[in-house]
């Protein structure tokens, strides 16, 4: 009797477990009735008598935009060694490397500016081993929904610091243009 009880109570929580799986792939209804198209992904229609806008998209288009959308802010944040741009990070660096200049007002001490901290750096560590066809692979491997996840946490940081960054630039720029106005610094100035 008592076997039975565990059996049961070990199935229910095996179905329950299953039902709440955030990454177990469902069937979905996406038909409904009456559409229209609003835009490529998006249509309005009827749906179980009810007026609905639904938003279809493919999963793989998604996160290929999502992760796009990420690297190119990263860009825009940090810069690109690979095509030579600063970026907001690079700009600020330079414009108070000018307003510590001498000859432009400044003191001749170099601001400090916090260092870089790219966060899709800290991705994707491959496995490696031979794969079906015995050739020599590397693998990473994550929860579809983990990845969308965390590049939507990328993006939040990202363009919280492109903010922070656009502020700090416009700032030096403002000190470095009323430096430039009073001329330059000599070292009996400093004293």
């Amino acid at each position: 009797m008592s076997l039975k009880r565990l059996a049961l109570g070990a199935s229910v929580l095996f179905l329950a477990a299953c039902s709440t799986n955030p990454h177990k792939v469902e069937k979905v209804d996406t038909k409904i009735d009456n559409a229209a198209e609003v835009s490529g992904d998006t249509r309005v229609g009827v749906k179980d008598g009810n007026a609905v806008v639904q938003r279809k998209v493919m999963m793989n288009e998604e996160l290929r935009l999502l992760q796009n959308e990420v690297y190119e802010l990263e860009d825009r944040v940090y810069g690109n060694r690979k095509f030579g741009s600063l970026g907001l990070y690079g700009v600020l660096r330079d414009c108070r490397a000018q307003a510590a200049d001498l000859k432009n007002g400044g003191s001749g001490k170099l601001k400090w500016t916090e260092g870089i901290d790219r966060v899709t750096d800290k991705e994707d560590e491959f496995k490696m081993g031979l794969d079906e066809k015995d050739q020599l692979v590397g693998i990473s491997e994550e929860m579809l929904k983990d990845r969308i996840t965390r590049f939507r946490g990328y993006r939040t940081v990202l363009q919280k610091r492109e903010d922070e960054y656009e502020e700090k630039v416009v700032i030096c720029q403002n000190e470095l243009k009323n430096q430039k106005q009073k001329g330059p610094t000599t070292a009996a100035d400093q004293i």
